[in-house]
């Protein structure tokens, strides 16, 4: 018997150091806590005993669950729960809690033992738990709304930028002809004292041939059809400069030699009154698709400035050559003189617009900026390097390239 009381008094000391105990009677007036009960609770035993246990109930717990408590352990069942408690100094804690009734020998019920550990920090840890989740599910939700009316706000923006840039690209456009045409109107000048400059023999011969038809009526034929080819030459004239100037021209199949020439002829005069030979190696014609005054322009530009270096140097052997042939299914235009070349300070600058190193009564600074904006429609590429103590510009055409309106 002794040692049955020993083995108990052991299992009771091992319960009281592992679980918090607490002991009522059949009303739930405290009859005994243990240490760990008065640790967690800040009470002291004094304090506890003789007192209802809902000393130590939470205010925010549901009259409902102390009912069904009640209810469960008065039918002689256990009752387990979380309980959710208040210390003596107004904490919160969470205790795993289980009640079980001690009957006495006839059944009824004697007092109730009630063995708890501590689950705070857990539970805390879970209510935050739960509360990051609602946060974050918040912070999605607002989040998505904002993903959506920044979405909405992206789309019209780019609706909106979709309609400036179709208006740059216009007016873009519109000023790409303006300077087209700016860049004609400072050759046109020049142009005129060409056509007079290859008018000038052809009407003196005109002249001399109609002043023999009047002395000698017997060669009253030959010099009609003289007079007549002369006449068609200067048409021809008129005509390819009228081509050049005018802006409703149609885009066709010509060759690359075509054009060299044509811009050689419309430059002749003035070139032969200022010394400058022009000189074309042909090693292989292409044809392309395009507007053919406009890559005429490209050419004269470049024999242009040619002269205009070699002038402004007052260098006396004037010589410029044109190359064509072809490289990588490309057509290729090489325009190279001998006048000292371009300065590497400025060479990436040249194809810019308004960009000149002439006097301003002497150049607009937009030749080699529309001779690059005509080349680019032909998705062709201009460049220019220094070689043999000159400028050697390079045009490099697709053969089945278009150029743009």
């Amino acid at each position: 018997m002794h040692n049955i009381q020993a083995r108990f008094n052991q299992y009771q000391h091992a319960i009281e150091q592992s679980n918090i105990v607490s002991k009522t009677d059949i009303n739930g007036i405290i009859t005994f806590v243990n240490d760990e009960f008065c640790k967690i609770s800040g009470y002291s035993k004094d304090e506890l005993i003789g007192k209802n246990h809902n000393i130590v109930r939470h205010p925010d717990v549901k009259k409902e669950s102390f009912k069904i408590l009640w209810d469960t352990i008065l039918s002689k069942k256990v009752y387990k729960a979380v309980a959710k408690n208040i210390t003596k100094d107004g904490k919160t804690v969470y205790l795993n809690t289980t009640i079980f009734p001690i009957l006495k020998p006839n059944g009824e019920i004697e007092e109730f033992i009630a063995l708890r550990y501590d689950t705070t920090m857990l539970i805390e840890a879970n209510e935050r738990l739960i509360k990051q989740e609602s946060e974050l599910k918040k912070l999605n939700e607002n989040l998505e709304a904002l993903v959506h009316e920044k979405t909405a706000e992206l789309k019209k923006l780019n609706e909106n930028l979709k309609d400036i840039v179709k208006i740059e690209i216009e007016k873009n456009e519109e000023k790409t002809k303006m300077l087209l045409v700016q860049s004609r109107l400072a050759s046109m000048g020049e142009m005129i004292a060409n056509i007079a400059h290859q008018w000038r023999q052809p009407l003196n011969e005109l002249s001399i041939s109609l002043y023999k038809m009047k002395k000698d009526k017997s060669s009253l034929e030959e010099s009609y059809q003289h007079c007549k080819s002369l006449i068609k030459n200067m048409s021809n004239t008129i005509e390819d400069f009228r081509n050049f100037f005018s802006s409703n021209n149609m885009p066709e199949h010509f060759s690359i030699l075509n054009a060299v020439k044509n811009s050689v002829h419309m430059l002749q005069g003035t070139f032969e009154r200022h010394g400058v030979k022009i000189f074309i190696k042909l090693e292989d014609d292409s044809e392309i698709y395009g507007y053919k005054s406009q890559l005429t322009q490209v050419i004269i530009n470049l024999l242009n400035n040619a002269k205009d270096a070699y002038l402004e140097r007052e260098i006396e052997q004037k010589h410029i050559l044109v190359k064509i042939f072809k490289q990588d299914d490309c057509a290729v235009v090489m325009v190279c003189d001998a006048a000292g070349g371009i300065d590497d300070s400025i060479k990436d600058k040249i194809f810019e617009p308004y960009f000149t190193t002439k006097h301003s009564s002497q150049g607009t600074g937009i030749g080699l900026y529309m001779s690059k904006l005509i080349i680019d429609r032909l998705d062709g590429n201009i460049d220019v390097k220094n070689e043999n103590n000159g400028a050697c510009f390079k045009i490099k055409i697709p053969i089945k390239g278009e150029i743009g309106e």
